[in-house]
Order: structure tokens, then C-alpha cells, then sequence
């Protein structure tokens, strides 16, 4: 062997390696290095031979670059210089053709034209393309004749028939091999699948399923609401489907109107005008229907439009009464009497049976009652006087209702417009108080006033000014009127004194020019005051004081005003205070009903004392009390309390100051309204008389205890014995003390 490139075409065998100085004798040894040595390919040592451990594949390494040589045995040095070779792959048809989609889908649009380009498929080979025809591929179709056909050596599918019909057939599966070998026996190949669409032309018109439709509605249908709606159909999809419609004739001109919901595309009618079942019942329409984007290209091969009758019903609906106008406005003078006609409304049944109207007034329109109607003939008329000045227009609402359907009924506005008549005399525009100097000479204005009327005469007004006829005479001012709805208050003498008389009354009379005329008479009040040499005023009297001072009328009103407040709240506080002052009672302690006991503020010197207080004047005087009310229950009648007397026996006439003194507290008792009420006790410090023993009371004591003389004790019965014992033994006294 002896060193270079050995290129060595492997296909069914491997190179022999040799060297020149290889005795046979086994000191040589043949070493491979290189690509795949000792993995792929192995040399045996010692004949040099090379083997292959494994098939090798040419499509995934083409070429091995490999290097021998030649060693001694023992001491593993070159004899030679090393040799390269190369090994190159021998390619055989060993891989089939594979395409690079699978499967396909692609889209065409209908009706195209023979031959028309639809998609193209492309296979490869992995064998050598340089060596044989085992990388040469052949296309053809398997499956999707006739529709389609495919170029052999490009592997283009066109369409092999024109004019072909989405609304017919829309997809299409198409098969196409590729075959190597240039397509001759024996070679291998690989197949795909190609899904062709017919994409959606605007071939097709829409068309509606009926020439006739008939659709119905009440006469009561508001305008604007849907009446109708149509749907015609179209073959096509999508933006090639939309439609549009319109009304080509009518009977009702105006009457309706059509339009396309893009959403389903149905032709939807709507009204534009109320339907009255008594003028019209029925109505005929024409509609036509026509695609929104028609495709120029097929315009010539079929009819783009369509078009249908449709028949629209008016069904009879009972209606309210129809006013014949849709507002009323009349107009009446202010002075117009009670119960005068001033207009009328009318309305009448739409329907067919012209039920009879009734009129009436809507009351929430008309609170204070001022207008009617009447309900047979609509006649409006008045039910209370007028006052323009109050108001000036009455808006009310006149309802009518079919008298067989009461339920039925409409509303129509009547304005009633109050004309002015001239009722309101001129008066002052506002309150006039002026002053006029001590110094002031004749023919001097003082003041200017002008008028205000309430009523509005149509040419404006027009006042006359004059003084009044009773104040003429001896008059110490004039009214000289300014044409100009103004007058000038004038003094007549050259002096005033303000001694002599401080104030004037100037009655103005004002005049309208109205009719009838309208007049009143005004009065102006005018101070005389001190006045420097300019008519500057110095000094008046107190009321031109305090208008000079700046205080206007309205201020002094409003000072006087708050004053009558102020006093209001001190009388009512007074009031409040008297209120809660309760009176002192009769009766001091509950227990004094029990004890029969009148307390005094006046403070004793106990019994020992007979000179501080005059106690005989308490005796018990035997009296008779006839017709006595009772306090605890309320009387049967309101009739005065009965006169109480008390009637002292002759052995008691001394006692007159304590008869007099009780009948004086009977009687303020029964007619004081602060007395206690029914159901209470009033008590008096007087023993009565019913007991035969008289009053058991120290308060009758008249002597001292020695003097007296208990022996008629023992008289009265076994009940007073015990005390007859006590009051009659020796110890008397200190059991009375006791």
C-alpha cells in the first residue's frame, strides 16, 4: 500500500488493503482511523480487509473519509505513510416520495372558468436526484375526476369543468399520488388528500316563496309599529345574501313604509299614518326585493329582482269619541254673567255606529269651578263671575265618552282667554307723603306722583289728573297735570306756618280714558317744615322728623310691628306665670279629712292660752243644711247650687260671726271654678249637732278644768261609764291631762 487518496465506491463490497512489505509472516499490523472506524467499518489487522458492521443509508450520510496504515507488530511504528480514502455511498431507490402538507385545503370560487388555477401539491424524494430517476417524481390524480386535474411534473390542480355551482355541490375531496422513478413500474410513491371549497359567488337573485301575502291589523295601530314582514330567500351566503326592499306601488300613498333587518334580512312593513277601518279597509302593496351587492358578471344571465303582492287588512276597532279640533281657545269679557255661553266643542264616534257623546269637565283642571259644559251639545258656559286681574287665562280639559262605552273616552285642551273691561279705577303707583317749607312761594312743585291701573286697555292708558271739586275752594295747593300719565303737586300761596297747621290733606282725583271711565281720589299728605334758604328742611314735626331722618313708611311699620310682638310675649309670659301658680289647698295633710281639722298659719299658745285667740267663737251651733250637693260624684244638673243657710238655735244666737263666716265659705266654695272636684272633701272646723252630748271638743272649754262638773256623765248610759269614772273620780285631772 503505499500513501494517497483511494476514493473506493462501495456498494456491495469494501477495498482490500495492502502493503508492499506484508511478508505473509504476521509483523505487520493494519490500522483504520476516520469516519465511523471501529464502529461502522472495521480492518482486519492482519489481511488488511474492510468490513461494514451495520447497512448503511445513503440519504443519511453520503460520504466516509477514512485512513490506513501499516505498523510494525512489535514496535508499533509506520512502515508507510499513511493513506486516505474516501467511501462514497452507492444510492439506491430506497425512499418513496412524500408530500409537505397532508392533507390540503384550499378554496376556488363557483362558476370559474375551465382551467382555473385552484391550488398546488409538492412531494420530495430523500434518494439522489443526481443518480437514476429514483428522486424523479410523476403527480397524478387518483380521486376528484372530473372536476379536477392535476399537471404531472408541477403538481398543479386546476379545475377540469367550468361553471361549477356552490348551490349544487360545495366540497370536493381530491386524492393526488407522486411517484418516483418518473412514474415507471417499480417505482415508489406517496399519496395526499387536497379539500377543495367552492367559495359563495353572487350568482343567485332572491326569490320570494309566495306571490301573494295577506297580513291584517287593528285600526287602533300606532305609527311606527310593524305590520308586515316578508322573508324572501336567496341561494347565495353571507354579504352576497343581503337584500334590500321597497314599495314599487301602493293604494295608500304614504301610508307605510318598508325596511331590511340586516340581522335576518326580512322585510319589515311599518305604519307611517293611522288606519281608519270606517274610510279604508283594506290596502294593496307591491314589493320588490333585489340584492344589496350585485355581481356585475351575472347580471346578464338571470333576472337580479323578485317581487310579490301583499294585502293588508284593516280590522274595526271600537274607538274613542274624535274631537274635530285638536285645541279649542275662546274668549270672554270679565264682566260676563253667570251661566253665559262662551264656545262650544264637539266630537263625534269614528266608528260605525256613531254612538252618542257625552261631555263633562275634567275637574283636576278646573278646582275652583269656574267653567261647564254642557253634556249633550259640548256648550261651554260660565259658573262663576271673571276677574282678569286674577286671572287672566283658565286652562281646562274637556273629556267626551261614548255614552254605550263609557270606558272610551278622549280629552281635548279648551283656553279661555279673559278680556279686560275697564272695572279698576287709577290709583296712586305708590304711597305719596311729602313736605313743603315755611318760606315756599306760590306756584312752587313740591311733589310729582303718577298712577297705576290694573286693567290693560288695548291702546295703553291714558290719566287725568285733578284736584278734587270739595278742596277747590280756599285751596292751598294745585294739581297741574303733565299730559304725560304724571301730575305736579303745586303750592297756591307764598307761606306756610308750621303753628298754625303742620300737616295738609291734598285729595287728587285721577281719571281714566277708558269706558266707561274709572275714577278714584287719592289723598297726599304733606308736612310743613323749617327750611334754610336753599329749601333744605331744618325742623318739622315728629312724624316728618322721622321720614326726614331716612326711615321710609315700610320701616316705621316694621318698628311698630316689632314692638306689638315684644309686648305680645311679656302679657303671655305674665300669663304663663299666673297659670302656674297653684292655689293653696283647703286640705294641708291627707290625714286632716280623718281628723276633722282646720290648720291656721297663726301659731298658739296652747290650751293654757284663752287670751291670744277667742275660742267661744268656735262653738257648735246646731245648724240645718238643706239640699247639700255631694262633691264626690258629679251633679245630675247644671243648675245653680241651692243657696246654703245656716240656722243658729236661739241658744246659739251669739255665734252669728261663725254662721256668717261658714255661709261665706259655703258660698265661695260652690262658685269658685278653682274648687276642688266632685270626688273630693272640703272640711271645716265646726262640729255638727246630731250627737246628744253637743261637741266632745276641748275647743268649747270656756272655763278652767276645776270648775267643771262631770257628774252628767254617769246619765248618759252604760257606753259612757268608763268615762264617767275617769272624769268623775278624785284624779280627774291627771286623766284629763292624760
Amino acid at each position: 500500500m503505499c500513501g494517497g487518496i483511494l476514493v473506493a465506491m462501495i456498494n456491495a463490497f469494501f477495498p482490500l488493503l495492502h502493503s508492499d512489505g506484508d511478508r505473509g509472516d504476521g509483523s505487520i499490523r493494519y490500522v483504520l482511523t476516520g469516519d465511523g472506524a471501529g464502529s461502522l467499518f472495521v480492518i482486519d489487522e492482519n489481511s488488511g480487509d474492510i468490513h461494514a458492521t451495520k447497512r448503511l443509508d445513503r440519504e443519511e450520510k453520503a460520504y466516509y473519509t477514512l485512513r490506513a496504515k501499516a505498523v510494525n507488530r512489535i514496535t508499533n511504528t509506520s512502515l508507510e505513510g499513511e493513506s486516505e480514502f474516501i467511501i462514497k455511498i452507492h444510492d439506491i431507490n430506497d425512499n418513496e416520495p412524500k408530500f409537505t402538507k397532508d392533507p390540503y385545503f384550499t378554496e376556488v370560487p363557483e362558476m370559474s372558468p375551465l382551467g382555473t388555477v385552484v391550488t398546488q401539491v409538492t412531494a420530495t424524494d430523500a434518494d439522489d436526484p443526481t443518480y437514476g430517476n429514483s428522486a424523479r417524481v410523476v403527480y397524478s390524480i387518483l380521486q376528484g375526476q372530473p372536476y379536477f386535474s392535476v399537471e404531472p411534473n408541477t403538481g398543479v390542480i386546476k379545475t377540469a369543468l367550468p361553471n361549477m355551482d356552490r348551490e349544487t355541490k360545495e366540497n370536493y375531496v381530491v386524492v393526488i399520488q407522486a411517484k418516483d422513478m418518473a412514474g415507471q413500474m417499480g417505482g415508489l410513491s406517496g399519496t395526499t388528500t387536497v379539500s377543495i371549497t367552492l367559495s359563495d359567488v353572487n350568482d343567485n337573485p332572491p326569490r320570494f316563496p309566495k306571490s301573494l301575502y295577506e297580513f291584517k291589523a287593528p285600526e287602533s295601530t300606532e305609527p311606527g309599529s310593524t305590520v308586515a314582514v316578508l322573508r324572501a330567500t336567496d341561494a347565495d351566503i353571507g354579504r352576497n345574501a343581503e337584500m334590500n326592499y321597497r314599495i314599487t306601488s301602493s293604494d295608500g300613498p304614504s301610508m307605510f313604509d318598508i325596511s331590511t333587518n340586516r340581522s335576518t334580512q326580512d322585510g319589515v312593513i311599518t305604519l307611517r299614518k293611522s288606519l281608519d277601518f270606517e274610510r279604508k279597509r283594506s290596502y294593496t302593496l307591491r314589493i320588490q326585493v333585489e340584492n344589496s351587492n350585485p355581481d356585475p358578471r351575472f347580471l346578464r344571465y338571470a333576472a337580479t329582482t323578485d317581487g310579490a303582492t301583499v294585502k293588508l287588512i284593516v280590522e274595526d276597532v271600537d274607538e274613542p269619541p274624535v274631537f274635530d279640533r285638536v285645541g279649542y281657545v275662546m274668549e270672554v269679557k270679565e264682566d260676563v254673567a253667570v251661566g253665559t255661553i262662551i264656545g262650544s266643542v264637539s266630537a263625534t264616534d269614528p266608528d260605525s255606529s256613531r254612538s252618542p257623546v257625552r261631555y263633562s269637565i275634567d275637574r283636576r283642571t278646573d278646582m275652583d269651578r269656574v267653567l261647564n259644559v254642557h253634556p249633550g251639545n259640548g256648550s261651554v258656559f260660565m259658573l262663576r263671575t271673571l276677574d282678569r286681574e286674577d286671572i287672566a287665562w283658565h286652562n281646562v280639559s274637556v273629556i267626551a265618552t261614548e255614552f254605550n262605552n263609557p270606558r272610551l273616552m278622549s280629552r281635548v285642551p279648551v283656553y279661555v282667554r279673559v278680556l279686560d273691561v275697564n272695572d279698576n279705577a287709577p290709583t296712586f303707583a305708590t304711597y305719596y307723603e311729602t313736605f313743603v317749607c315755611e318760606n315756599a312761594k306760590a306756584n312752587q312743585r313740591i311733589q310729582t306722583v303718577s298712577a297705576a291701573d290694573a286693567d290693560e286697555p288695548i291702546g295703553g292708558h291714558r290719566f287725568f289728573f285733578s284736584l278734587a271739586h270739595e278742596a277747590s275752594v280756599k285751596a292751598n295747593f294745585t294739581v297741574r297735570d303733565n299730559k304725560d300719565n304724571t301730575a305736579g303737586i303745586l303750592t297756591r300761596r307764598n307761606s306756610y306756618s308750621r303753628l298754625q297747621r303742620s300737616n295738609y290733606l291734598v285729595p287728587v282725583v285721577i281719571s281714566d280714558s277708558d269706558f266707561p271711565m274709572q275714577s278714584s281720589t287719592n289723598t297726599l299728605t304733606v308736612h310743613v317744615c323749617t327750611c334754610d334758604r336753599e329749601g333744605n328742611m331744618q325742623l318739622c314735626n315728629q312724624e316728618a322728623l322721622v321720614l326726614t331722618a331716612g326711615l321710609s313708611t315700610g320701616a316705621l311699620m316694621a318698628i311698630i310691628f316689632c314692638v306689638l310682638i315684644l309686648l305680645m310675649i311679656v302679657v303671655l309670659f305674665a300669663a304663663l306665670r299666673r297659670q302656674q301658680r297653684k292655689k293653696e289647698p283647703l286640705i294641708i295633710s291627707k290625714e286632716d279629712v280623718r281628723d276633722n281639722v282646720v290648720s291656721y298659719n297663726d301659731e298658739g299658745g296652747g290650751e293654757e292660752d284663752t287670751q291670744a285667740f277667742d275660742i267661744g267663737t268656735l262653738r257648735n251651733p246646731e245648724a240645718t243644711e238643706e239640699s247639700k250637693q255631694r262633691r264626690d260624684i258629679k251633679p245630675e244638673t247644671l243648675q245653680p247650687p241651692i243657696r246654703r243657710t245656716v240656722i243658729l238655735p236661739p241658744a246659739h244666737r251669739d255665734n252669728a260671726d261663725v254662721r256668717n263666716f261658714i255661709n261665706q265659705r259655703l258660698q265661695e266654695n260652690d262658685q269658685d271654678p278653682t274648687a276642688p272636684p266632685y270626688d273630693s272633701l272640703a272640711t271645716y272646723a265646726y262640729e255638727g249637732s246630731g250627737s246628744v252630748a253637743e261637741s266632745l271638743s276641748s275647743l268649747g272649754s270656756m272655763t278652767i278644768e276645776g270648775d267643771q262638773d262631770y257628774n252628767y256623765l254617769s246619765e248618759w248610759g252604760p257606753r259612757f261609764k268608763k268615762l264617767a269614772d275617769l272624769y268623775g273620780g278624785e284624779d280627774s285631772d291627771s286623766c284629763r291631762d292624760s
